[in-house]
């Protein structure tokens, strides 16, 4: 089937649509209030921690996720994921416009930790619900749309946030509103696998494939390399202002810009994920992506202008959002249905562990090696990680063998 927005039919089906809704959600949690930091600090400007109480609302919701997200995955296998999706979504609006009206910073940084609590429950739930619900083409479909509804939705939730804060920083915070509006699909569409009896899962589970051997070592592989990636991915959003302002740019402008670049060619490129995955399979995009990658990175070590960083930004974006959505289609792949909440917690929890480990690797780096250094040994490893795909992909196709393709 051709791949298009309009023949895709995980687009024809409701609760593909109500799961592409639920991952904008996540990408709102941090990114949504960045326009609103500087108004915030001048308006606690009294609060003897503001300076950095204010920095750490955008990454205080990674915190609770990385805390929460595998019990919440033990519990989606027992209760159920619609539940706890649903509950998530509650918990994201309230918490969110919390802040419209919290009187002091300590308070606001509180409802921001709840806040992370809902997107472990969002992430982990629809994780799960992706491997319940889809199959095959259909759900490598519905992973590359998912990336690029988080880029699309960010691009678009960071840019109304900045016209809310300008009116008044707190303004920004009802952005979260909209979430609610997501609540009446999912409340219709969103339903559980039906609970089997005892003997019903006896026979199912005679009649289903043995998993695969060794499906664990295959998952804890995609959890650290999915961690890693998202380690070496962040050093963009983190460490890109100070670098751009080393080059003797403007660093607000410059980097709204190539921000903006990178997240426009990210959710392109994962708009093209399932073509490419039918065509070289995940181990392929893996090492493609990788590649991609390594050149962005390799571009910034050498760039000396705005329009190297630029090209170098949307290198990067591409080729993360072609890496990143076949961590999880392949966990989904090899972990067994009853386990699959389970694997959508760690999952959930590997991607914000790497974003919050980032900066501290990123800033020991660069005050040992400066801005090149670190460049040049993120590409030189993305290039390896490269290779490794692409050979891993020519062996399995010769092969023959199913888990990476």
């Amino acid at each position: 089937m051709p791949f298009s927005l309009l023949s895709t039919s995980v687009l024809r089906d409701p609760r593909g649509i109500a799961l592409l809704l639920a991952a904008t959600l996540t990408t709102m949690a941090n990114a949504t209030i960045s326009p609103a930091l500087a108004g915030l600090e001048l308006r606690f400007a009294d609060h003897p921690h503001v300076a950095l109480l204010t920095r750490l609302l955008v990454p205080a919701p990674s915190i609770s996720v990385v805390l929460f997200a595998p019990f919440i995955g033990i519990l989606a296998d027992r209760v159920g994921r619609r539940m706890l999706l649903l509950s998530g979504v509650m918990l994201f609006v309230l918490s969110g416009l919390a802040g419209v009206i919290l009187p002091d910073l300590n308070s606001i940084f509180a409802s921001r930790l709840v806040m992370g609590v809902a997107v472990a429950l969002i992430m982990t739930a629809q994780t799960a619900l992706i491997g319940d619900y889809f199959e095959g083409d259909q759900r490598q479909q519905l992973m590359g749309l998912q990336v690029s509804a988080r880029n699309f939705g960010g691009f678009v939730a960071i840019f109304l946030a900045g016209l809310l804060a300008a009116i008044a920083p707190e303004y920004a915070f009802l952005l979260y509103g909209l979430a609610a509006l997501f609540l009446p699909l999912m409340w219709r569409v969103i339903v559980d696998p039906p609970r089997l009896s005892a003997a019903q899962q006896a026979a199912a589970a005679n009649a289903r494939p043995a998993p695969q051997p060794g499906w664990q070592l295959v998952l804890l592989g995609m959890i650290l390399l999915q961690m890693l990636t998202s380690l070496i991915f962040f050093v963009m959003p983190t460490q890109l202002p100070f670098f751009l302002k080393s080059l003797g740019l403007d660093p607000a402008l410059a980097t709204g810009n190539v921000l903006g670049a990178l997240t426009i060619s990210g959710g392109i490129a994962a708009l093209l994920y399932a073509r490419l995955h039918r065509r070289i399979g995940a181990a392929g995009t893996l090492g493609l992506g990788y590649g991609i990658m390594a050149t962005g990175f390799m571009v910034l070590m050498v760039a000396a202008s705005f329009w190297l960083a630029f090209a170098g930004a949307i290198l990067v974006g591409w080729g993360f959002a072609s890496a990143m959505p076949n961590f999880v289609a392949i966990a989904l792949k090899v972990t067994p249905a009853q386990h699959r909440g389970r694997a959508g917690g760690l999952l959930t929890m590997s991607v914000f562990l790497g974003q919050i480990i980032s900066p501290f690797v990123s800033m020991a780096l660069i005050s040992r090696h400066g801005f090149v250094g670190l460049y040049s040994l993120i590409s030189v490893t993305l290039a390896v990680f490269a290779c490794i795909g692409v050979m891993c992909a020519w062996r399995l196709r010769c092969s023959k063998i199913a888990v990476l393709q």
